[in-house]
């Protein structure tokens, strides 16, 4: 009975809408976090018969056909670039993207260039800024070890006090990248993304630009899960879960019928 196996295609596929939701609620608190959407398409079709052909010699064509569906698939998990609310941390070596672009920093191999919009900023034994997970920012920047107060302008230039100067020495310019389909890039964790043939090569550009984003010191963009949506969705996967349990249910009851019959 086909019925068995569409709905297990449909129990399948909320069990992957189910555990979408469930990453977007455990992130709802993970700075600059994107949420994910699983979208679906249905499968194949078995034709009981065919539509736009004749039914019988010399008479016109069938005006609709028979298309049996075979249930449902797992099409994509989109990730949704929307910008999440700013939150205020007052911290000098925060800052949030506003607008479009990622934060450029370097792979731990050193090879590769990764892309983030987590703007906790820190520094390392060095003084080089890094991620909270420790990743180098590129270009790479240094903060002295006498500076007291360090400025980062909307347009991503560094820059700082030393000593007792009164003048800002600049250090270096933060870069952001834009791609021509964010959604393309890959998740790979440390709320890091890695380009792929499908996000395009990136565009580098400065903070500001035309098509960019611009830097907000002293604040973080928080993630971007919307807690009532996600309650939501979850409550209808549910209830879609269940739905399609019942068709099986229902299904192998019919089944035992026809086998009582039968006997």
């Amino acid at each position: 009975m086909r019925a068995l196996a569409i709905a297990a295609t449909g129990m399948n596929a909320q069990q992957t809408n189910l555990e979408v939701i469930s990453n977007n609620i455990a992130n709802i608190n993970t700075t600059g976090f994107k949420k994910s959407r699983a979208e679906f398409s249905d499968l194949l079709y078995q034709s009981e018969k065919a539509v736009g052909v004749a039914n019988r010699a010399n008479q016109s064509t069938v005006p609709e056909g028979a298309n049996i569906g075979l249930g449902v698939q797992t099409a994509a998990v989109r990730t949704l670039d929307k910008q999440g609310e700013l939150t205020q941390t007052s911290n000098e070596l925060d800052v949030a993207i506003v607008g479009r672009g990622y934060i450029q920093v370097q792979s731990p191999d050193g090879n590769n260039t990764l892309y983030t919009r987590a703007g906790a900023l820190n520094k390392d034994a060095n003084g080089n800024l890094v991620t909270t997970e420790g990743y180098r920012i590129v270009p790479n920047i240094t903060i002295p070890a006498d500076a007291t107060e360090v400025k980062i302008s909307e347009t991503g230039t560094v820059s700082v006090l030393q000593g007792n100067t009164a003048t800002y020495t600049d250090l270096g310019q933060l870069q952001i990248s834009a791609f021509v389909n964010p959604a393309g890039l890959k998740a790979i964790g440390d709320n890091l993304f890695q380009e792929t043939p499908s996000s395009g090569n990136p565009i580098n550009g400065v903070p500001g630009d035309p098509g960019y984003g611009y830097l907000k010191q002293g604040y973080l963009e928080a993630s971007n899960v919307d807690p009532v949506s996600e309650i939501t969705s979850l409550i209808s996967a549910q209830r879609a879960y269940e739905m399609n349990s019942k068709v099986i249910t229902t299904a192998d009851e019919m089944a035992q019928i026809v086998s009582k019959n039968l006997k």
